[in-house]
C-alpha cells in the first residue's frame, strides 16, 4: 500500500507526504496532553515488521508549494468543467426549438423563420395580451372604423338576393376581407328557389252588396312563399295575429275569412300559420299604427315560410344540380298572403260595421277599428296573388382569422347582405359592423401581437330576407362537421335600430358572456349585468341565429339597440329603409356612429374572448336552471299524469343526472391544468357539445329541421309537451294520450342522453337508469 502511494506521488512529481499518529493513552504521570509525531514513509518502513523502533521529533521541511497549487487548481477546473457540462445539457433540454428558415437554405432571420420542434410538435402558443389589455386594444381599433361609410356603400341601391346587385355587393365584401389581410377569403355558392312578383301585379279588392267591385290597393310589395291564386272572404281583424289574439276573438267563426293583422310582435310566417289554423283563406298585413314617421301609403316586404332555408330542399343543401325527391317544407303556407299600406287598412276598416276593437288593438290610429263586417252580407275582400318561383344562384362570402392553437375550432360572426330595398338597417348595419370587426381583429393579430387560440370566421350571408336561406343552406351543406367545429354564432343583423334601449336573444350558454360584454361599453345606453335579464326576447323565426341554434345545435346570440321600450325602427322592410332615413331617425350622425361602435364592441368582446381563454367561455351549467324550471312546471300536473297511468319520476332522474354531470365537469375543470393542450381540448369538446345534445334524435332533420327541444318547432319540443299537459286541466277530453306518452318519453330520453354525453366516457355513466 505504501509503495503504491509513493508511486502516485512520484507520478505527479511530488514528495510523499508524512502522516501523523496520535497517542490516546494517558501517561503514567497523568499528563493527557496531545503529542503530534510526524513520520516519513521511509521512517515508517524502518521498523522491523512495520513496528517503529525509534521516535524522532522533526521539523517539517517546506514542500514545493507551486506544484501543490497547480494540482489543486487542476482539480477545481475539472470539477467546474463537469458541472458546466451538466448544466448546459440540462438547459439545452429546456430551450425552445431551433429556428429554421422556411426555405431551408438561408440563415434564419426574424419573421422569416419557422419554429421546428425537435419532437415534431409545435410548442403551445400563449396569448401575448391579457384580456383587459386585449379588450382595450379592441376598443382602440374600433374607434378608427367609420361604420357609416360602409352603410352608404351597402345601401346605395336595392340588392335583392341572387341579382347582379347582390353579386356586386358580394364581390365588394370579398375585396374588403382581402384588404384586411385575413388568412383566407372564399365564396360558397348555392342554387335556391325564391319567390318573386310575377308578370301580373297582386291585387286586393273590395266587394260591397249592390256595388261594383272596387280596387283597394295594387301593392308594389309582396310576401315571399305565399300561396298563389285568388281567394275571397269577409275580413276579420286579429290585432298582431298571435295565439292570444285569436283567443280574444272567442267563438267568432273564422272559417272562410280573410284575416287582417298588423305587423310586429311575431313574424309574418307565424301570423299566417295561426290564421291558417283558424280556417282562414287569406291574410292581409299592414304596418302597425304605432310606427310613427312611416308614410301612410308604404307597405312592407316579408316572407311566409315558417322555417329557415330553401323550403324546397328542407334538411338538404341547395348545391348546383343536386338531385332530391320532390319535397316541400311543412312550413309553407297553404293560403295567399299580401301586405298592404296603412291607408288601405284604414279604408277597409271604414267599410266594416261589426264589433268595435278592444282599445289596445287600435294602436295610435285615428281610423275606426272594427273586428268584422257585422253581418253575412257585409263587405267581402278578394285577394289575388300572382307570385312566381325562380331559381337563383346566391353567394355567401367568408373571411378567416386562423387560430394558433386550435385552428379547427371557430366562432362564426355573421350578417345578412341582401335586401329588397336599400336596406340601410336590414343589411347595411350588420354588414358594416361585420367589416369593421374583421378589420379590427385582423389588426390585433397582425400588429398587436395577439395570438388567438381558436379561429374566427366572418360570414356575409345572402337571401336573408327569404328566411336566413344562405346561412341555413351552409349549415345543411356541412351539417356533419359544423357541430364538431363551430362552437358559437354571433348574429349582427339589424344590430342598430335605435339608441335608447337594448334587446337580445341568446342560448343560455352565451348569456353570461353577453352580460360581461355589455358592461361598461361606451354607448348611448348604460348597460350592466344587473339590467340585462329584463332585456331578453325569444328568438324570432326569421333570425339566422335560430338556424345555428335549433338546426345545428350551435350556441347563438343576437342583439340590437332599439328605440325606447324596445320599439321598432319604422322603415325596416320597406323601400324607405335608406341612409337618409336612418340619419333622420337618430338625433345626429355622431349618435348613430356611437351606437354602431357600441354594437361592434359588444360583438367583438364576445368573439375575441372565446378565442382568448383556455376554457371555452360557454356556460354549460345554465341548462340546469332551465331544466329545473321545466320539471317544476311538469310537476304541477303530477296528479293528472297519475290519473292516466303516467309518472314524471324518470324525467326527474334524467334532470338529476344532468345536474350531476355538469357539477362533475365543473370539478374536473377546476382540477385540470388547462395549459395541458390535450386535457384542455378534451374538456372543451365536452363543453361545446352540450347544446348539440339538446337536438332531439327522435325526429328527422328533413321533416323537422328545428330539432332543439327548447328552441325548436314541432311536437318534440318541451313547449309542445307543456301545451298538451295543460289540456289535462282545461280540456281533458281533447288530450291525445298516446301523443302525450310519446312526448314525455322522448323528452326524458333526450335529456338523459344529454346528461350521458356530458358525463364523458361510458364507464363514467350511471347505468342503473
Amino acid at each position: 500500500m505504501n509503495h503504491a502511494r509513493k508511486a502516485i506521488y512520484n507520478l505527479f512529481g511530488a514528495e510523499p507526504l508524512s502522516y501523523t499518529r496520535f497517542s490516546l493513552a494517558r501517561q503514567p504521570d497523568g499528563d493527557s496532553s496531545h503529542v503530534e509525531m510526524k513520520l516519513s514513509a521511509e521512517e515508517e518502513e524502518g521498523g522491523e515488521n512495520g513496528v517503529i523502533d525509534h521516535l524522532q521529533t522533526q521539523t517539517v521541511k517546506p514542500r514545493n508549494a507551486n506544484r501543490h497549487l497547480c494540482c489543486v487548481c487542476s482539480a477545481v477546473a475539472l470539477v467546474f468543467l463537469i458541472g458546466f457540462l451538466i448544466g448546459y445539457l440540462s438547459l439545452r433540454a429546456r430551450m425552445p426549438a431551433p429556428k429554421e428558415c422556411v426555405n431551408g437554405f438561408q440563415p434564419c432571420m426574424d419573421d422569416q423563420c419557422a419554429s421546428v420542434d425537435m419532437q415534431g410538435q409545435q410548442p403551445e402558443p400563449e396569448p401575448v395580451l391579457y384580456w383587459n389589455a386585449l379588450r382595450q386594444k379592441l376598443a382602440e381599433k374600433l374607434d378608427a372604423v367609420s361604420f357609416q361609410d360602409k352603410i352608404r356603400a351597402v345601401s346605395a341601391s336595392s340588392h335583392e338576393a341572387g341579382t347582379a346587385a347582390d353579386e356586386d355587393l358580394a364581390n365588394f365584401v370579398h375585396s374588403e376581407f382581402n384588404s384586411y389581410q385575413l388568412d383566407q377569403v372564399w365564396n360558397n355558392e348555392h342554387y335556391v328557389r325564391l319567390q318573386v312578383p310575377g308578370s301580373s301585379p297582386n291585387v286586393v279588392s273590395l266587394q260591397l252588396p249592390g256595388r261594383d267591385r272596387e280596387t283597394l290597393e295594387v301593392p308594389k310589395t309582396y310576401v315571399a312563399y305565399s300561396a298563389t291564386g285568388s281567394v275571397s272572404g269577409q275580413p276579420v281583424y286579429a290585432n298582431f295575429g298571435r295565439s292570444e289574439d285569436f283567443k280574444t276573438l272567442g267563438k267568432m267563426d273564422l272559417k272562410g275569412s280573410v284575416i287582417l293583422v298588423r305587423a310586429g310582435e311575431i313574424t309574418f310566417a307565424e301570423k299566417v300559420a295561426n290564421a291558417q289554423k283558424q280556417g282562414a283563406v287569406g291574410v292581409l298585413i299592414f304596418p302597425s299604427p304605432a310606427s310613427p314617421g312611416l308614410g301612410e301609403n308604404v307597405a312592407q316586404f316579408g316572407h311566409a315560410h315558417l322555417g329557415t332555408g330553401d323550403p324546397y330542399t328542407p334538411g338538404f343543401p341547395s348545391f348546383n344540380r343536386t338531385q332530391f325527391p320532390p319535397v316541400e317544407s311543412s312550413g309553407l303556407p297553404r293560403i295567399p298572403v299580401q301586405t298592404i299600406s296603412r291607408s288601405a287598412a284604414s279604408k277597409l276598416f271604414s267599410r266594416m260595421t261589426g264589433q268595435t276593437c278592444p282599445v289596445e288593438w287600435s294602436g295610435r290610429s285615428s281610423a275606426p277599428c272594427k273586428l268584422d263586417s257585422g253581418n253575412p252580407a257585409g263587405v267581402n275582400v278578394t285577394l289575388q296573388v300572382n307570385n312566381v318561383l325562380v331559381e337563383r344562384r346566391i353567394l355567401n362570402v367568408f373571411g378567416l382569422i386562423k387560430g394558433f392553437e386550435e385552428p379547427d375550432r371557430y366562432v362564426v360572426v355573421g350578417a345578412q347582405r341582401d335586401s329588397w330595398g336599400p336596406g340601410a338597417v336590414k343589411s347595411g348595419v350588420g354588414t358594416a359592423i361585420l367589416l369593421g370587426l374583421a378589420r379590427a381583429v385582423s389588426e390585433l393579430v397582425k400588429n398587436e401581437g395577439y395570438k388567438p387560440r381558436r379561429s374566427l370566421v366572418f360570414a356575409s350571408w345572402s337571401a336573408g330576407d327569404f328566411g336566413a336561406v344562405g346561412a341555413t343552406e351552409w349549415l345543411e351543406g356541412f351539417a356533419a362537421m359544423l357541430h364538431l367545429k363551430a362552437f358559437a354564432y354571433i348574429n349582427l343583423d339589424s344590430a342598430v335600430t335605435g339608441s335608447r334601449d337594448f334587446r337580445f336573444s341568446a342560448s343560455p350558454m352565451l348569456k353570461q358572456l353577453l352580460k360581461e360584454a355589455v358592461t361598461n361599453v361606451k354607448g348611448p345606453v348604460r348597460l350592466s349585468e344587473g339590467t340585462l335579464p329584463n332585456k331578453e326576447l325569444p328568438f324570432r323565426m326569421d333570425n339566422a341565429g335560430i338556424a345555428f341554434l335549433a338546426y345545428s345545435g350551435i350556441p347563438s346570440a343576437s342583439f340590437r339597440f332599439t328605440d325606447a321600450d324596445g320599439g321598432d325602427y319604422p322603415y325596416l322592410n320597406t323601400m324607405e329603409d335608406s341612409m337618409n332615413k336612418l340619419l333622420s331617425y337618430f338625433n345626429s350622425g355622431y349618435q348613430l356612429e356611437a351606437t354602431l361602435r357600441a354594437a361592434a364592441e359588444i360583438a367583438g368582446r364576445m368573439a375575441v374572448r372565446m378565442t382568448h381563454d383556455h376554457e371555452l367561455y360557454l356556460d354549460f351549467r345554465s341548462y340546469d336552471e332551465k331544466l329545473l324550471a321545466f320539471v317544476g312546471k311538469v310537476m304541477r300536473y303530477n296528479q293528472d299524469l297519475k290519473n292516466i297511468g303516467l309518472h314524471p319520476r324518470w324525467l326527474l332522474v334524467a334532470r338529476g343526472d344532468f345536474s350531476r354531470a355538469t357539477n362533475d365537469l365543473r370539478i374536473t375543470i377546476q382540477n385540470t391544468d388547462l395549459k395541458n393542450k390535450a386535457a384542455c381540448r378534451a374538456l372543451n369538446d365536452r363543453i361545446m357539445k352540450v347544446e348539440y345534445h339538446f337536438l332531439s334524435p327522435y325526429v328527422s332533420p328533413k321533416d323537422t329541421p328545428l330539432r332543439h327541444i327548447f328552441f325548436g318547432s314541432g311536437s318534440h319540443t318541451l313547449q309542445a309537451l307543456m301545451d298538451n299537459l295543460s289540456l289535462l286541466k282545461n280540456n281533458k277530453s281533447s288530450v291525445d294520450e298516446n301523443l302525450l306518452r310519446n312526448q314525455l318519453a322522448l323528452a326524458t330520453w333526450t335529456i338523459q342522453g344529454a346528461a350521458n354525453a356530458l358525463s364523458g366516457d361510458i364507464w363514467d355513466i350511471d347505468n342503473e337508469f
